[in-house]
């Protein structure tokens, strides 16, 4: 276990600014947080209440706003206090904690944007089948292969990178306890855990884009196939807005985790990472209420029963 064992806490070095841009921070990680919460919230809350929106596409819908918002909280509210209160360090447990449940819903999600995908392809490519190949069961089922995975990953990666020797006191820097910036904080070899983290998130990006390209490719196939213009168009709007969620979420994690990016410029990684940790799970109900006419629909619906009932 080398000498990691006598080690209470980490510091969290954050991004190296001056103090009024440390409130600056404060303030912007504050209001994207909140955001967050909102908006994934009331996502979460509509596709409850409106049964027309009790469908599979949104019943992942719902567990992807769920899984934003344990995402989100995993990493905004230890840099919103560190930004407020200038509180860098983080308890060894509380590293590995984090570390574990980010690895945990960020591969989860990767999976669940992959799910979101066939879901598509099935509903475009066969509606006749869709609601009984896209049963409950199957929902449930693809919905729980999802956290497997995204437990194996977590579990390896936090199991090898905590197996390293830290030579206290040891700075990280990033603002929250990513595993390359981990691995760089450690004073023994990591070869090994490099290799582990490039196979196994190549293996997990390679394996959800594929997915979503092919199921993408036989949706455009099909939708170029309706002869009415109003017919194409209904059938890509259903999914732009989660083509741009997949194109945001798999843009940002292949820099950090797919090539070697991330642990040659930690600081453009720090960056990058702001974008999938922070802003994206912030965007997701934006984009998909912005983008999504069934939802502003639902939202109308509600609207106009809670006027009737005042």
């Amino acid at each position: 276990m080398g000498n990691h064992t006598e080690l209470t806490e980490f510091l969290l070095m954050g991004f190296m600014v001056p103090s009024p841009m440390q409130r600056t921070l404060f303030l912007l990680f504050l209001m994207i947080y909140l955001i967050t919460l909102v908006g994934n919230t009331g996502m979460i809350i509509l596709t409850t209440i409106d049964s027309q929106l009790h469908t599979p596409m949104y019943y992942f819908l719902k567990k992807l706003s769920i899984l934003d918002i344990c995402y989100s909280s995993v990493i905004t509210p230890k840099a919103i206090q560190s930004f407020a209160l200038g509180n860098k360090r983080i308890s060894y447990i509380g590293c590995l904690i984090q570390m574990f449940l980010f690895s945990l819903f960020g591969t989860t999600e990767a999976f669940f944007l992959a799910v979101m995908a066939y879901d598509r392809f099935t509903a475009i490519c066969t509606p006749l089948l869709y609601h009984m190949v896209m049963s409950k069961k199957r929902c449930l089922c693809l919905l729980c292969i999802s956290y497997l995975f995204g437990c194996v990953n977590s579990f390896t990666q936090t199991g090898f990178t905590f197996s390293l020797s830290f030579c206290g006191p040891t700075k990280i820097n990033h603002f929250f306890c990513d595993v390359p910036a981990v691995m760089k904080a450690s004073c023994s070899g990591t070869f090994i855990n490099e290799v582990v983290l490039l196979v196994l998130c190549g293996f997990i990006i390679l394996t959800t884009a594929i997915v979503v390209l092919i199921s993408y490719g036989y949706i455009v196939t099909t939708i170029l196939r309706i002869p009415s213009v109003k017919g194409k168009y209904k059938a890509f709007s259903t999914c732009t807005s989660h083509l741009m969620a997949v194109s945001l979420f798999f843009g940002t994690v292949f820099f950090m985790y797919a090539q070697s990016g991330a642990m040659s410029s930690p600081n453009l990684g720090k960056v990058v990472s702001i974008f999938y940790t922070v802003v994206i799970p912030m965007l997701n109900p934006i984009i998909y209420s912005l983008r999504n006419k069934e939802v502003k629909n639902a939202l109308n619906r509600q609207f106009r029963k809670k006027c009737f009932a005042c």
